[in-house]
């Protein structure tokens, strides 16, 4: 059984994206091997897994504001388990995807944009009939990962790596659609907006209803259409 292990402080002041003590930038370190990849793959759980694993977290942890951020968070997934619904296009195009293609994603549970679109992802791949296939890694348990994939400094969550059939990357999204992303560096810039950014980045996800992550969907959807899988072998 797994336990977040961020710090209250931590969480309630940066949630997804803690700046790192001397990060180095993707530039900076070596990139990851195909095996590191398949060893990722391997390492991460499927979705019905990591619920599992978050209300096992929310029960054990002896943190209670990170029982809150769980607990919160169980409820986001949970409400848009039950409204989203992937629209047609998108629909259609994930099913005619051919090309195995694998989505590794970093996360942890106290994460709210994680719980804001996970459950999107799962039910996208879920449509595929089985050509992406969806794990999920902890930050926290893999540094190497995550410092391979800042966002600029920062260990921002979630990360999306798309993955080829030959473990070639082939797209990378993460951590918020990039409507939010704006939104929060407004708010975050502002010292009278910075300590309540949380709260009007949720009310922006409830507001955009998920209509922003799809078109970004769409977009490594389509990356992973057009890559040739046997150009790599």
């Amino acid at each position: 059984m797994r336990l977040s292990s961020i710090s209250c402080r931590e969480a309630y002041l940066h949630l997804c994206g803690n700046k790192t003590r001397g990060a180095m930038t993707t530039a900076e370190i070596n990139p990851l091997q195909k095996s590191d990849y398949q060893a990722y793959l391997k390492k991460g759980v499927e979705y019905g897994q990591y619920r599992e694993q978050m209300a096992a977290d929310f029960l054990k942890n002896t943190d209670a504001k990170i029982k809150e951020y769980i607990n919160l968070n169980q409820h986001r997934m949970s409400r848009v388990e039950k409204t989203y619904e992937v629209n047609e296009a998108l629909a259609q195009q994930v099913k005619r995807l051919t090309h195995k293609t694998y989505w590794l994603v970093l996360t942890e549970h106290w994460c709210g944009d994680a719980a804001q679109t996970l459950p999107v992802f799962q039910k996208v791949a879920g449509l595929s009939n089985g050509a992406i296939e969806m794990k999920l890694v902890y930050r926290d348990e893999n540094p190497e990962l995550m410092d391979a994939y800042l966002t600029g400094e920062s260990r921002s969550i979630p990360k999306l790596i798309q993955l080829d059939a030959h473990y070639n990357v082939t797209g990378i999204w993460g951590p918020r659609p990039t409507e939010a992303q704006k939104l929060v560096k407004q708010l975050k810039s502002n010292p009278e907006t910075a300590p309540t950014y949380s709260t009007e980045l949720h009310k922006w996800y409830a507001h955009d209803k998920q209509k922003s992550l799809e078109t970004e969907i769409v977009k490594l959807v389509s990356r992973a259409s057009m890559f040739c899988t046997d150009c790599f072998n």
